[in-house]
């Protein structure tokens, strides 16, 4: 199958869009590997996150705010195995998103990625598999700028050499969707496959 939306680019978030929601099973890892009691530790994990994504903290210092907010004394082999537990949470795939970004390319619907993201998902979203479906991964530690900042649209579509009207964006979050919607783009805000594959099918050109 094909869908081609020919006058627009449509730009996906990452996290919970074309990845899956991390599950209860791998938080338990991660939990088990860091040994401190879960609130702390959960607290800590997003209070330092925008830092993260932004890129005015790194992956090593990341994880030492974290070891200091919970007091843990974590040796340098397990930062590399929380890292690696939490990197294995976010990476894993929503197969029929993928299988619709797979078509968008087939049809030749330009394509990218805007996600708030840490430098360590920047090479992995450009050279996995999916990578050559699109024409450009943004992530958001790499332009020190977060979604909702309007800015960061501003800079995907001056890249994409677009209007922010044509631009179609996807995000899980209505906050981004909503800033996004307010420069002229279209959006839809994920809430499941089936409503994605509707809304971009409405969008697309008969074949």
């Amino acid at each position: 199958m094909t869908l081609r939306i020919g006058d627009r680019v449509v730009v996906f978030d990452y996290g919970e869009v074309i990845s899956v929601t991390p599950s209860d099973a791998a938080r338990a890892d991660i939990l088990a590997i860091a040994a401190v009691d879960a609130d702390p530790f959960w607290a800590s994990y997003w209070r330092h996150r925008d830092a993260l994504d932004r890129g005015t903290i790194s992956v090593p210092e990341y994880w030492g705010l974290i070891a200091g907010d919970t007091g843990a004394g974590w040796a340098p082999s397990t930062v590399q195995r929380l890292w690696a537990a939490d990197f294995t949470s976010w990476i894993s795939v929503e197969p029929e998103t993928i299988e619709l970004i797979a078509e968008l390319h087939a049809g030749g619907t330009r394509l990218a990625v805007l996600s708030n993201a840490g430098l360590d998902f920047a090479s992995p979203l450009r050279f996995s598999p999916m990578g050559q479906y699109f024409e450009r991964v943004f992530v958001s530690a790499e332009m020190d700028d977060l979604k909702p900042d309007p800015s960061i649209y501003l800079e995907v579509t001056e890249a994409l050499g677009i209007s922010p009207a044509e631009m179609v964006f996807i995000d899980n979050k209505k906050a981004n969707t909503d800033a996004a919607a307010a420069l002229g783009a279209t959006v839809h805000h994920f809430v499941g496959v089936d409503g994605l594959r509707s809304f971009l099918t409405s969008l697309a050109q008969p074949r």
